[in-house]
């Protein structure tokens, strides 16, 4: 009727931004009004802000209309304290995006394209400078929207709680995309039985969440095996009922907790490392053809790409992270104790570091829809 051409791949221009995310707000609500949980609000701008709220629109977290919708219907007035917490989590979320994941991006992109001119250790490089671009990424972007959010006196859903320094895959996907991985579990894995079942329903609806997690970042293979192999990591430990055995953050006080705490930290970054080559691959053969590559070998030998600046970059961060782990992002109460000048030196350094690198070529691929 208009004189276009119909083609079902026009879907992915015309498709709005952010629509995963929006759906899944507009289902919390619908569900949760079925559920008698909530009543239906009379108001069409609190609920159509409750859906758009622009913060959390393109990449989350999502948010649960029992949460939300509380908050925007409730009067607000600026909070001075509040305001300084949201930007210092902006600052944060920035040097997250701009200085780690952009910086990785570079080289991972690179050795990616050209795997095969390669060798092991290089290879091995790529893949831990990509789980730590999805990261920043990912985790960057939300805590620039939660400290918008704050700033405008909402209190967005904590979205990631240092996932990297998980012990086993649970506690990894109690951490990482919390306002997803929580979503499956209330409308789809507890529906379904849960764990309340068989042995077999149990691992049925560990598979039937861990799918639809892959299948929710892209109609992929890549994407649905990457579920799939966070859904084999993650049986053995229900299996052994050991699902729910690390709840609080990895805090070892003495030498030999702290050197098995590392090693269990070692192991579940290794696993989730090898399965972000599948999400990262154009196909699985790809990705099984890189493994291959990197564990061969010239995994010991000395590794063509070397940003030394960079990995210097990364082992501050994850420094800062570390002694950060217990409050809500990193820097919410570092440097705080500092004197004030010493303080405002670390924020201008952060500030500095962010104008430096900003501008340079970056991408925001995973978590556009």
């Amino acid at each position: 009727m208009f004189g276009l051409n119909h083609n079902v791949w026009s879907l992915k221009i015309i498709l709005p931004v952010g629509i995963s995310f929006y759906t899944f707000h507009g289902l919390s609500y619908v569900i949760d009004v079925y559920n008698g949980k909530i009543k239906p609000v009379k108001s069409l701008v609190d609920y159509s802000l409750f859906v758009s709220f622009f913060p959390l629109l393109v990449a989350g977290p999502i948010e649960r209309a029992t949460h939300l919708l509380p908050q925007i219907q409730r009067k607000r007035s600026f909070d001075y304290s509040k305001s300084v917490d949201g930007l210092r989590q902006i600052l944060w979320g920035l040097v997250k995006k701009i200085v780690i994941a952009d910086s990785c991006a570079i080289y991972v992109n690179e050795i990616f394209e050209n795997p095969s001119d390669y060798s092991g250790s290089t290879l091995f490089l790529g893949a831990i400078l990509f789980s730590f671009q999805i990261y920043g990424d990912f985790s960057g972007y939300t805590d620039i929207a939660l400290g918008t959010a704050r700033m405008l006196g909402i209190e967005l859903l904590q979205n990631f709680s240092f996932p990297y320094f998980s012990r086993d895959i649970a506690e990894f996907w109690r951490r990482w995309h919390i306002s997803l991985s929580s979503w499956f579990r209330d409308y789809v894995y507890i529906p379904l039985g849960g764990s309340r079942g068989t042995i077999w329903e149990s691992i049925r609806n560990v598979f039937v969440i861990f799918l639809l997690s892959g299948f929710w970042h892209g109609a992929n293979w890549t994407f649905l095996f990457w579920g799939f192999l966070h859904a084999l990591f993650f049986i053995p430990l229900l299996l052994a009922n050991k699902n729910r055995k690390n709840l609080e953050i990895a805090a070892p006080k003495k030498i030999k907790s702290a050197l098995l705490t590392f090693f269990q930290i070692a192991v579940t970054f290794s696993l989730v490392s090898i399965a972000w080559i599948f999400f990262r691959s154009s196909s699985i053969s790809f990705a099984f053809s890189y493994i291959d590559n990197l564990f061969s070998i010239s995994l010991f030998s000395s590794p063509e790409i070397f940003p030394k600046t960079l990995l210097g970059f990364i082992f501050l961060f994850i420094m800062i992270e570390w002694f950060g782990r217990k409050d809500n992002y990193a820097i919410e109460k570092f440097a705080l104790n500092w004197k004030k000048p010493n303080r405002i030196v670390f924020y201008y350094i952060l500030t500095l570091l962010i104008l430096y690198y900003y501008g340079r070529d970056y991408q925001f691929l995973y978590f556009q829809f």
